[in-house]
């Protein structure tokens, strides 16, 4: 009865041990996410004013490929979204294993850079145009119709953009920017 008891209790102690790891790792997580919401919300609004792409798409996507700004290339080329060279690119490069080997990657003096990179990647390629037919509200369309043009392979890249949207409440950066649009509009009467 007594080795019955021990085994109990270190097997409550192990899990209680685990679930306190798990959860500082979440813990942990989540304040990566939140400081690098805070740290890039305000050059995501602007984006938004400048170019239409949702303020809560692009922080969402600038989570998911940088790793919370923590990824390889976000530190060591400010590439924020992953986006790679394309033949038109003529700034510096890096060469980073993805989806390929060795694949030719934008490298960005700043993370504002890429921030505005990435607006423009949207709103000026061809294939994205459909996207901004779109509300600027409706993110679960933007996030399905960027896998649909090609921004991403990976088949749950819209499931995981909408779940870090809906997490996070990133829809109200773009909600703030669609209101201060709406004031400046009455206050021009």
């Amino acid at each position: 009865m007594q080795k019955v008891i021990l085994l109990f209790i270190s097997l409550a102690t192990f899990a209680i041990s685990t679930f306190a790891q798990a959860s500082n790792r979440m813990n942990n997580y989540v304040n990566k996410v939140n400081n690098y919401i805070n740290k890039y919300k305000n050059i995501a609004m602007v984006e938004m004013v400048r170019t239409g792409v949702p303020a809560a798409i692009t922080l969402a996507q600038g989570i998911l490929e940088s790793g919370c700004g923590e990824s390889e290339l976000a530190k060591k080329s400010n590439n924020h979204f992953g986006i790679k060279c394309k033949n038109e690119w003529t700034g510096a490069k890096v060469y980073h294993d993805d989806d390929e080997r060795q694949e030719c990657f934008r490298v960005y003096a700043t993370p504002e850079d890429s921030y505005r990179d990435h607006s423009d990647f949207l709103k000026n390629r061809p294939y994205y145009t459909n996207l901004f037919k779109l509300k600027p509200t409706d993110y679960k369309a933007w996030a399905h119709g960027l896998q649909k043009d090609g921004y991403a392979i990976e088949k749950d890249y819209p499931q995981n953009l909408i779940r870090i949207i809906k997490m996070y409440n990133l829809e109200i950066y773009s909600d703030m920017v669609l209101k201060n649009k709406e004031g400046r509009k009455t206050d021009n009467k």
